[in-house]
Protein backbone atom coordinates (compact mmCIF):
# COMPACT_ATOMS: atom_id res chain seq x y z
CA UNK A 1 0.00 0.00 0.00
CA UNK A 2 1.41 3.23 -0.99
CA UNK A 3 1.56 6.08 1.56
CA UNK A 4 1.53 9.35 0.22
CA UNK A 5 4.36 12.29 1.25
CA UNK A 6 1.02 14.79 2.28
CA UNK A 7 3.35 17.40 2.34
CA UNK A 8 4.23 16.72 -1.29
CA UNK A 9 7.55 17.25 -3.11
CA UNK A 10 7.72 20.45 -4.09
CA UNK A 11 10.66 23.24 -4.28
CA UNK A 12 8.94 24.88 -1.06
CA UNK A 13 8.68 21.78 0.77
CA UNK A 14 12.66 20.93 0.46
CA UNK A 15 13.64 24.08 1.62
CA UNK A 16 11.42 23.47 4.48
CA UNK A 17 13.35 20.70 5.52
CA UNK A 18 16.49 22.07 5.25
CA UNK A 19 15.39 24.86 6.74
CA UNK A 20 14.19 22.50 9.89
CA UNK A 21 17.60 20.63 9.83
CA UNK A 22 19.96 23.34 9.61
CA UNK A 23 18.09 24.81 12.84
CA UNK A 24 17.79 21.37 14.66
CA UNK A 25 21.56 20.62 14.15
CA UNK A 26 22.76 21.18 17.72
CA UNK A 27 19.10 19.59 19.37
CA UNK A 28 18.90 16.67 17.45
CA UNK A 29 22.52 15.77 16.29
CA UNK A 30 25.32 17.00 18.73
CA UNK A 31 25.43 13.37 20.36
CA UNK A 32 25.46 11.41 17.35
CA UNK A 33 28.54 10.34 15.46
CA UNK A 34 29.56 7.45 14.13
CA UNK A 35 33.60 5.62 14.15
CA UNK A 36 36.18 5.54 11.09
CA UNK A 37 35.17 2.93 8.90
CA UNK A 38 31.65 2.37 10.30
CA UNK A 39 28.77 1.37 7.82
CA UNK A 40 25.68 3.70 8.41
CA UNK A 41 22.85 3.19 6.62
CA UNK A 42 20.25 6.62 6.05
CA UNK A 43 16.92 4.53 5.55
CA UNK A 44 15.08 7.22 3.93
CA UNK A 45 17.14 10.26 3.21
CA UNK A 46 14.59 12.59 1.63
CA UNK A 47 16.61 15.64 0.05
CA UNK A 48 19.41 15.13 2.42
CA UNK A 49 18.58 17.25 5.32
CA UNK A 50 20.09 14.71 7.40
CA UNK A 51 22.92 13.33 5.80
CA UNK A 52 24.65 16.16 5.67
CA UNK A 53 24.82 16.46 9.03
CA UNK A 54 25.41 12.71 9.41
CA UNK A 55 28.43 12.75 7.04
CA UNK A 56 29.80 15.80 8.67
CA UNK A 57 29.71 14.58 12.02
CA UNK A 58 31.04 11.25 11.31
CA UNK A 59 33.71 11.62 8.19
CA UNK A 60 35.52 8.29 8.85
CA UNK A 61 31.98 6.96 8.54
CA UNK A 62 30.60 5.83 5.29
CA UNK A 63 26.88 6.50 4.56
CA UNK A 64 24.42 4.84 2.91
CA UNK A 65 21.74 6.93 1.91
CA UNK A 66 18.35 5.52 0.51
CA UNK A 67 15.05 6.95 -0.78
CA UNK A 68 12.04 5.59 -3.21
CA UNK A 69 12.07 8.85 -4.48
CA UNK A 70 14.16 10.17 -7.79
CA UNK A 71 13.54 13.50 -7.34
CA UNK A 72 14.79 13.65 -3.30
CA UNK A 73 17.57 11.43 -4.12
CA UNK A 74 18.87 14.05 -6.94
CA UNK A 75 18.36 17.07 -4.64
CA UNK A 76 20.42 14.56 -1.90
CA UNK A 77 22.99 14.36 -3.65
CA UNK A 78 23.18 17.70 -5.06
CA UNK A 79 23.20 19.08 -1.29
CA UNK A 80 25.85 16.48 -0.16
CA UNK A 81 28.14 17.49 -3.04
CA UNK A 82 28.27 21.08 -2.52
CA UNK A 83 28.75 20.58 1.30
CA UNK A 84 32.11 19.04 -0.23
CA UNK A 85 31.73 15.26 1.38
CA UNK A 86 32.83 12.48 -0.15
CA UNK A 87 31.75 9.41 2.31
CA UNK A 88 27.96 8.84 1.05
CA UNK A 89 26.36 7.00 -1.14
CA UNK A 90 22.93 7.36 -2.73
CA UNK A 91 20.49 4.29 -3.63
CA UNK A 92 16.96 4.51 -5.04
CA UNK A 93 14.95 1.36 -2.92
CA UNK A 94 11.83 1.17 -1.10
CA UNK A 95 13.12 0.77 2.50
CA UNK A 96 10.42 -2.89 2.88
CA UNK A 97 13.21 -4.31 0.28
CA UNK A 98 16.06 -2.67 0.21
CA UNK A 99 18.79 -4.68 -2.13
CA UNK A 100 21.19 -4.98 0.66
CA UNK A 101 23.00 -7.92 2.24
CA UNK A 102 21.61 -9.14 5.52
CA UNK A 103 23.46 -8.25 8.20
CA UNK A 104 25.64 -5.45 5.95
CA UNK A 105 26.04 -2.29 8.60
CA UNK A 106 27.05 -1.40 11.83
CA UNK A 107 24.21 1.42 12.22
CA UNK A 108 20.92 2.38 11.16
CA UNK A 109 19.82 5.94 11.38
CA UNK A 110 15.93 6.82 10.77
CA UNK A 111 14.47 10.43 10.83
CA UNK A 112 11.09 11.47 10.51
CA UNK A 113 10.64 8.48 8.53
CA UNK A 114 8.14 6.35 10.46
CA UNK A 115 5.58 8.96 10.84
CA UNK A 116 4.81 8.25 7.03
CA UNK A 117 4.57 4.55 7.05
CA UNK A 118 1.21 2.20 8.19
CA UNK A 119 3.23 -0.48 9.62
CA UNK A 120 7.00 1.06 11.50
CA UNK A 121 7.36 -1.94 12.82
CA UNK A 122 7.39 -3.88 9.94
CA UNK A 123 9.66 -1.45 8.93
CA UNK A 124 12.03 -1.84 11.80
CA UNK A 125 11.96 -5.74 11.14
CA UNK A 126 12.73 -5.13 7.67
CA UNK A 127 15.64 -2.78 8.66
CA UNK A 128 16.62 -4.85 11.55
CA UNK A 129 17.26 -7.35 9.27
CA UNK A 130 20.16 -5.83 7.43
CA UNK A 131 21.71 -4.45 11.02
CA UNK A 132 25.13 -6.51 12.00
CA UNK A 133 24.27 -8.34 15.35
CA UNK A 134 25.34 -5.79 18.52
CA UNK A 135 24.73 -2.81 15.63
CA UNK A 136 22.87 -0.14 16.78
CA UNK A 137 19.88 2.27 15.82
CA UNK A 138 18.63 5.66 16.24
CA UNK A 139 15.70 6.76 15.15
CA UNK A 140 14.33 10.86 15.48
CA UNK A 141 10.36 11.75 15.68
CA UNK A 142 8.06 14.86 16.74
CA UNK A 143 5.07 14.83 18.13
CA UNK A 144 2.43 17.34 17.10
CA UNK A 145 0.42 16.80 19.91
CA UNK A 146 3.32 18.17 22.05
CA UNK A 147 3.06 21.72 20.76
CA UNK A 148 2.41 24.07 23.30
CA UNK A 149 2.35 28.02 22.84
CA UNK A 150 1.22 31.85 24.02
CA UNK A 151 -1.01 33.58 23.19
CA UNK A 152 -3.63 30.32 23.73
CA UNK A 153 -5.60 30.18 20.53
CA UNK A 154 -8.15 27.27 20.10
CA UNK A 155 -7.86 28.27 16.09
CA UNK A 156 -3.98 26.96 15.83
CA UNK A 157 -4.45 24.14 17.48
CA UNK A 158 -7.40 23.08 14.67
CA UNK A 159 -5.13 23.84 12.14
CA UNK A 160 -1.97 21.37 14.12
CA UNK A 161 -5.06 19.27 14.24
CA UNK A 162 -5.92 19.29 10.29
CA UNK A 163 -2.03 17.74 9.51
CA UNK A 164 -2.57 15.62 12.14
CA UNK A 165 -5.44 13.94 11.04
CA UNK A 166 -4.41 14.63 6.89
CA UNK A 167 -1.33 12.03 8.12
CA UNK A 168 -3.96 9.88 9.93
CA UNK A 169 -5.81 9.32 6.73
CA UNK A 170 -2.83 9.07 4.54
CA UNK A 171 -1.74 6.40 6.95
CA UNK A 172 0.68 7.84 9.17
CA UNK A 173 1.00 8.78 12.94
CA UNK A 174 2.26 12.66 13.53
CA UNK A 175 1.98 11.97 17.24
CA UNK A 176 4.31 8.77 16.50
CA UNK A 177 7.44 10.32 18.82
CA UNK A 178 5.31 9.34 22.19
CA UNK A 179 5.74 5.73 20.65
CA UNK A 180 9.21 5.50 19.92
CA UNK A 181 9.87 3.18 22.97
CA UNK A 182 7.04 0.59 22.47
CA UNK A 183 7.80 0.41 19.14
CA UNK A 184 11.95 0.01 19.13
CA UNK A 185 10.90 -2.80 21.49
CA UNK A 186 7.86 -4.80 19.53
CA UNK A 187 11.06 -4.73 16.64
CA UNK A 188 12.98 -6.73 19.57
CA UNK A 189 15.56 -4.25 19.73
CA UNK A 190 17.30 -4.00 23.62
CA UNK A 191 19.07 -1.60 25.68
CA UNK A 192 16.50 1.37 24.96
CA UNK A 193 16.81 4.66 25.49
CA UNK A 194 14.76 7.81 24.67
CA UNK A 195 15.00 11.30 25.48
CA UNK A 196 13.05 14.05 24.13
CA UNK A 197 14.22 17.33 22.60
CA UNK A 198 12.32 20.20 23.39
CA UNK A 199 12.18 23.00 21.44
CA UNK A 200 12.12 26.10 23.26
CA UNK A 201 11.44 29.20 21.66
CA UNK A 202 10.97 32.94 22.44
CA UNK A 203 12.15 36.56 21.52
CA UNK A 204 15.32 35.92 23.22
CA UNK A 205 16.57 33.78 20.39
CA UNK A 206 15.60 35.22 17.05
CA UNK A 207 17.55 32.52 14.50
CA UNK A 208 15.17 29.55 16.51
CA UNK A 209 11.84 32.42 15.70
CA UNK A 210 12.91 32.71 12.30
CA UNK A 211 14.01 29.16 11.44
CA UNK A 212 11.83 26.93 13.50
CA UNK A 213 8.64 28.81 14.29
CA UNK A 214 8.29 30.51 11.26
CA UNK A 215 9.97 28.44 8.32
CA UNK A 216 9.38 25.34 9.71
CA UNK A 217 6.51 24.53 11.27
CA UNK A 218 4.27 26.87 10.39
CA UNK A 219 5.74 26.99 6.90
CA UNK A 220 4.01 23.20 7.56
CA UNK A 221 0.67 24.04 8.63
CA UNK A 222 0.46 26.28 5.93
CA UNK A 223 1.68 23.90 3.52
CA UNK A 224 -1.60 21.62 4.20
CA UNK A 225 -4.09 24.48 3.86
CA UNK A 226 -5.86 23.44 1.01
CA UNK A 227 -5.69 20.07 1.61
CA UNK A 228 -7.47 20.20 5.22
CA UNK A 229 -9.96 22.87 3.32
CA UNK A 230 -10.67 20.10 0.36
CA UNK A 231 -10.93 17.43 3.02
CA UNK A 232 -13.59 19.07 4.91
CA UNK A 233 -11.81 19.78 8.56
CA UNK A 234 -11.62 23.38 8.34
CA UNK A 235 -12.92 26.31 6.29
CA UNK A 236 -10.81 28.87 4.73
CA UNK A 237 -11.76 31.38 7.50
CA UNK A 238 -10.70 29.24 10.35
CA UNK A 239 -7.36 27.41 9.30
CA UNK A 240 -6.23 31.17 7.96
CA UNK A 241 -6.87 32.52 11.75
CA UNK A 242 -5.54 29.37 13.03
CA UNK A 243 -2.22 29.81 11.10
CA UNK A 244 -1.99 33.53 11.68
CA UNK A 245 -2.07 32.94 15.29
CA UNK A 246 0.50 31.19 15.07
CA UNK A 247 2.52 33.27 13.19
CA UNK A 248 1.50 35.70 16.41
CA UNK A 249 3.82 33.61 18.81
CA UNK A 250 6.57 35.31 17.15
CA UNK A 251 6.15 38.97 18.00
CA UNK A 252 8.03 39.74 21.45
CA UNK A 253 5.72 38.06 24.08
CA UNK A 254 5.21 34.97 22.38
CA UNK A 255 6.13 31.32 23.25
CA UNK A 256 6.65 28.46 21.45
CA UNK A 257 7.39 25.09 22.75
CA UNK A 258 7.83 21.43 20.50
CA UNK A 259 9.16 18.35 22.01
CA UNK A 260 10.93 15.62 19.07
CA UNK A 261 11.86 12.23 20.67
CA UNK A 262 15.35 10.61 19.81
CA UNK A 263 15.76 6.65 20.71
CA UNK A 264 18.94 4.79 20.46
CA UNK A 265 18.80 1.07 20.50
CA UNK A 266 20.98 -2.43 20.02
CA UNK A 267 20.02 -5.50 18.16
CA UNK A 268 20.58 -8.80 20.11
CA UNK A 269 23.77 -10.64 19.42
CA UNK A 270 21.95 -13.69 19.40
CA UNK A 271 17.99 -15.03 18.98
CA UNK A 272 15.29 -12.63 19.85
CA UNK A 273 13.28 -14.16 22.47
CA UNK A 274 10.52 -16.34 21.55
CA UNK A 275 7.64 -14.22 20.22
CA UNK A 276 9.35 -10.98 20.44
CA UNK A 277 10.19 -8.76 17.29
CA UNK A 278 9.15 -11.82 14.91
CA UNK A 279 8.79 -10.76 11.37
CA UNK A 280 6.15 -11.82 9.18
CA UNK A 281 6.59 -14.48 6.64
CA UNK A 282 6.45 -11.79 3.92
CA UNK A 283 6.80 -7.60 4.41
CA UNK A 284 4.39 -5.71 1.81
CA UNK A 285 6.55 -3.48 -0.49
CA UNK A 286 5.63 0.37 1.17
CA UNK A 287 7.43 3.41 0.58
CA UNK A 288 9.73 5.33 2.48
Amino acid sequence: MTIPYIHGYDRRESARLQDQAETLVELLHADTAYPPGALVLEAGCGVGAQTVTLARNSPGAHITAVDISETSLAQAQREVSAAGLTNVTFRQGDLFALPCAPESFDHLFICFVLEHLADPVAALLALKKLLKPGGTVTVIEGDHGSTCFHPESEAARQAIQCQVELQRRAGGNALIGRSLFPLLKSAGFADLKVSPRMVYVDASRPEWVEGFIKRTFTAMIEGIRNAAVAAGLSDPARIDQGIADLYRTTEPDGVFCYTFFKATATKLAGPAPAGVGSAPDSLPNRPI
